[in-house]
């Protein structure tokens, strides 16, 4: 009974992500589904990134994800962004966004006005790479900080997703850590992932990882 519980909660979590996928495909409207640990740094990265889609005339919208706080969402409103804070907590306090949370959250925003929508998941390398939420791309942020070793440790992450943005390259001189031994590491769990260097703090790759979402934005809706 117990198996047949799990099978029927996960066959529901994949049919909402199937709607929601169609709902914004309908609409136009580029999916990207940003994960990471907690503190890599997420959130500076979509307040550098989000002007320089508005200057390309590419209007963005964020379900930001966490289990408890707005504190995200705060950070990013006076960019002129629509957000939508999705919290956990009453939920539980899942680790990840689920479908039904971003469903919930697509009533709250304005779509017609939406050409790119990031969900900013709930920081965590485990959970949220085991969810689909209907998105276009999955992107995952690994910050210097960090250590060479998150992808060996937390694979599934890195495999289910198609771009790794490496954050924090501004703190290299000052950390113990080998640049190229990071995106060896990525690269021998998913041989097929882009790997990207960038500051959120000084906006060094920003614009490249700009280029990269307009380019695959324009795969996805062409």
């Amino acid at each position: 009974m117990n198996i047949q519980v799990v099978k029927n909660v996960l066959e529901e979590s994949e049919q909402l992500a199937r709607e929601n996928h169609a709902l914004l495909s309908a609409k136009r409207i580029f999916f990207v589904n940003m994960m990471s640990s907690p503190g890599s740094g997420k959130t500076t990265l979509l307040a550098k990134t989000i002007p320089l889609l508005h200057s390309q005339q590419i209007r963005s919208a964020v379900i930001a994800g966490d289990i408890t706080t707005t504190l995200d969402s705060e950070r990013l409103q006076p960019l002129g962004v629509q957000v939508v804070q999705a919290n956990t907590a009453p939920f539980g306090g899942d680790c990840h966004i689920g479908p039904h949370l971003v469903r919930a959250a697509l009533d709250l925003l304005d779509l017609d006005k939406v050409d790119l929508l990031f969900v900013e998941n709930v920081g965590n390398l485990v959970c949220p790479a085991e969810f689909n939420l209907g998105e276009d791309r999955k992107v995952v942020v690994l910050s210097l900080p960090e250590g060479e070793d998150k992808p060996l440790k937390y694979p599934l992450m890195f495999r289910v997703c198609d771009l790794c943005l490496v954050n924090k390259i501004d703190l290299a001189p000052h950390l113990q850590v080998d640049a190229e031994l990071f995106s060896r590491n990525i690269r021998s769990v998913n041989g097929g992932i882009g790997v990207l260097p960038v500051s959120g703090l000084s906006g060094e790759g920003v614009a490249v990882w700009t280029k990269w979402l307009m380019e695959q934005r324009r795969m996805v809706i062409s």
